[in-house]
């Protein structure tokens, strides 16, 4: 979670106006950044500038450095001021309530010799005893202002009603517990401000190259009132005596546990206090990531029995196309369009799947997870003699398909993506490269494009472009206003992240499938044989293709340069990198210990033990796992099941065999190549994947000269080129969410169909004949 995140999460929502102006100060600090580097750019001897050379003038420095400290003086004198009025209102409000809680301690005293109260007291006190969660904030107010008058406190416990004496106890016991938690949020907010200055005035020395943060902490930050040692001793001193009044008001012999009651009033108060904070935080998340969702218009509906309802647009189609969905499932049963049932009804269930992941009414892995149900209870699974299976019987064989090796290649690639990531390997190995690429558009921009294939072949073609997103936010920062080299190095980032999607095995999810449908399947030297080659050339095209269209360097000579990561390696960092290459080199080495490892998805265990046996990852990682992804995978693989064992798969590709009669292998390939970048610019890459590739398997196996694999390979990489569009895959998705600080988009649909359409074609062209040539070379 970002800082500013943390900071709104924790802060005290009342004091909200008097922490650090954290974000604004952030505005300033890349405000600066951008003015140094326009200013930088300007000098004669740019060229001959090196990373350690002085922007400026020490004139310049320092007036940045003065208008950045001004801002701060500015935060701290505000800090100071509201933190000075709010001990002396606390402190003086203790002082009260501790003479109450001193002299009710007397009195109680006074009064132990005396008879218990009557029963009705007892009862009183039952139904009077509550938790302060069920009162409402309230700041403290001048003393007799939410209590009792002072002359009932102040008569002797005797003269008293027993009622009254256990109302006014009660009510002293609150105003501890208020007092208590006041104090903890005044503690709270010296630290988190002075966490605040700590993180603001690094990010200044860092982005700037400055040496403000030293001289600034020192004699400016530790030295005011509230953010003095002594300070913070008497602010301790004053918690730890309002514990020990609550303490004896509460009759606690045990004082730890008097505190611990008291923190868990503190926790109810946050929760209370904070829960709205949090969820608009959250809101406001899912509003920067959420992609091609307008402004919702419900329409309000009369149901006779259900009353009024509240429907939008989204819930409308939905409905609509659920019902088209289930009238051609219904249809479809009822239709004899092949002589056997089984098949009839496989091809009901296909249809079905298809049209409810092509119109997204429900997530995709839920979809899913109808394929096994419905094949199940509809029959469709046949044995090897063409015997329907029964129920019980059909259960076991499509359950024991779903979790197949390459779930658990699946699986092993997520455990090595997880442990690049969160031990910043993956960050580091990227800004090493991005700091070496220059300052020309050109340079960075095939780098960036680099960086994001590789990182692809690694990390997903889902987390890749996140990655890089992040890295060049000190380009985009910097970047003059009227300038399109922005918008070029996001496009560039996420098409070479889905032409990254078939760089390895567990890049992309339409992979797996496709080794799902390669009997024998490839080894990774195979697969990076032909991969990583038509990587290269289609990433050059496409940056070809992007200098054309948007010439940067004629609006933007030259940019900011990244700063590479001069942080030591650690000992973890090294497990992880040995761990990954060890796995790695097994995998590319599968097929010479095929007689002792058995496939790949066992080698795939060894990164999941290393990592999370020796407590690299933990639980949170494990969870953290695309599963949806991995259920749709494992619902892929029901239906390829389901349609091969009824027949349906084989009567399909007799039909198509029969059309493409006399086609050679690559013309077939051509011809699916095709079909599938239509079907996957529209819908999911995985998807057109589940759909398309066993039926691609069972042609290639029919043709008199077979070509299983090569016509798998190549559709599947087809599948991951497809680019056309901003729901053309997740790179896609998130490029378009990407806005600039004036919360304007960076991208329209309008760049993708100039930019990405022809980058799919010219894709898929490297795919049918470069990938074809190498595929062919070995011998798949």
């Amino acid at each position: 979670m970002k800082f500013s995140h943390q900071l709104q999460f924790n802060a005290v929502p009342d004091w909200a106006e008097y922490y650090v102006p954290y974000s604004n100060l952030k505005k300033l600090v890349y405000s600066t950044e951008r003015d140094r580097v326009t200013t930088y750019h300007a000098r004669d001897d740019y060229e001959n500038a090196t990373e350690q050379t002085a922007l400026f003038d020490d004139n310049a420095i320092d007036i940045d450095n003065s208008r950045f400290i001004q801002a701060l003086d500015k935060a701290l004198e505000r800090i100071v001021n509201f933190y000075t009025k709010k001990e002396a209102e606390l402190y003086d409000t203790m002082d009260g309530i501790m003479t109450e809680v001193e002299r009710g301690v007397e009195d109680e005293g006074v009064s132990q010799g005396e008879e218990p109260p009557p029963p009705s007291f007892q009862r009183h006190r039952h139904t009077r005893s509550r938790s302060t969660s069920d009162f409402p904030r309230r700041e403290f107010l001048p003393e007799g202002d939410d209590t009792l008058p002072p002359n009932i406190i102040s008569q002797n416990t005797h003269d008293q009603d027993p009622e009254i004496l256990f109302d006014d106890s009660e009510a002293l016991r609150r105003r501890v517990v208020d007092l208590f938690v006041l104090l903890s949020e005044l503690k709270s907010f010296v630290a988190l401000n002075s966490t605040a200055f700590a993180k603001i005035l690094k990010k200044y020395d860092k982005i700037t190259n400055s040496e403000v943060k030293r001289h600034y902490t020192t004699n400016h930050v530790m030295k005011a009132y509230p953010f003095r040692t002594m300070t913070k001793q008497k602010l301790n001193a004053r918690i730890q005596r309002t514990e020990k009044a609550y303490c004896s008001l509460t009759g606690h012999k045990d004082m730890d546990l008097a505190v611990d009651e008291l923190k868990s009033h503190l926790r109810e108060r946050i929760v209370w206090e904070r829960n709205t904070v949090w969820r608009d935080m959250i809101g406001q998340e899912r509003q920067i990531q959420s992609v091609g969702l307008h402004a919702a218009h419900p329409v309000v509906l009369y149901m006779p029995l259900l009353g009024t309802v509240q429907i939008d647009r989204a819930q409308i189609m939905h409905i609509i196309f659920l019902l088209a969905s289930l009238t051609v499932f219904g249809i479809l049963l009822h239709v004899e369009t092949f002589p056997e049932i089984e098949q009839r009804r496989c091809l009901a269930i296909l249809v079905f799947a298809s049209m409810l992941w092509a119109t997204e009414v429900m997530p995709l892995f839920a979809t899913a997870m109808l394929v096994p149900a419905l094949t199940i209870t509809l029959r469709v699974m046949r044995s090897h003699e063409g015997v329907r299976l029964s129920a019980p019987e059909a259960t076991r064989a499509v359950f024991s398909s779903m979790f197949s090796p390459v779930i658990m290649l699946l699986l092993g690639g997520f455990a090595i993506a997880g442990a690049l990531s969160k031990y910043g390997i993956a960050k580091a190995m990227a800004t090493f490269v991005l700091s070496r690429a220059g300052t020309r558009p050109s340079r960075v921009l095939l780098v960036n494009m680099l960086v994001a294939t590789v990182a692809s072949m690694w990390i997903s073609n889902v987390a890749a472009p996140v990655l890089c997103f992040s890295l060049i936010q000190p380009i985009l920062r910097t970047l003059p206003v009227d300038s399109s080299f922005g918008s070029c190095l996001i496009l560039g980032i996420a098409l070479a992240s889905n032409l990254g999607g078939i760089a390895s095995p567990i890049s992309s999810p339409q992979n797996i499938i496709a080794i799902q449908n390669m009997t024998p399947p490839p080894s990774w030297a195979e697969w990076f044989a032909i991969a990583i080659p038509l990587c290269l050339v289609g990433t050059c095209i496409i940056w070809l293709w992007l200098l054309y269209n948007y010439q940067p360097e004629k609006h933007t000579p030259q940019i900011h340069k990244i700063r590479a990561s001069h942080d030591p390696i650690t000992f973890k960092q090294l497990f992880v990198i040995l761990v990954t290459l060890i796995t790695i080199v097994l995998w590319c080495l599968a097929h010479s210990f095929e007689s002792v490892l058995g496939d790949m998805g066992v080698i795939a265990i060894l990164p999941l033990v290393a990592f999370f046996g020796t407590g690299l990852l933990n639980k949170d990682d494990f969870n953290h796992f695309l599963w949806s992804v991995i259920m749709l995978a494992m619902g892929g693989i029901a239906l390829g099941k389901a349609v091969q064992s009824s027949g349906l798969l084989h009567t399909i590709a007799t039909h198509i065999q029969a059309w493409v009669t006399g086609f050679t292998p690559l013309q077939v390939l051509l011809v699916f190549s095709a079909l599938v970048l239509v079907i996957a610019t529209f819908i999911s890459h995985t998807v057109a994947a589940l759909i398309i590739l066993p039926i691609v398997a069972e042609v290639g196996a029919e043709m008199p000269d077979p070509h299983p694999r090569v016509l798998v390979m190549g559709t599947a990489f087809v599948c991951s080129v497809a680019m056309g569009l901003p729901v053309s895959g997740f790179p896609n998705m998130n490029a378009i969410s990407q806005e600039n600080e004036l919360g304007k988009p960076y991208l329209t649909t309008k760049d993708f169909i100039r930019n990405g359409v022809p980058a799919s074609i010219f894709s898929m062209l490297c795919v049918t004949t470069i990938g074809y040539g190498l595929m062919t070379l070995l011998n798949l």
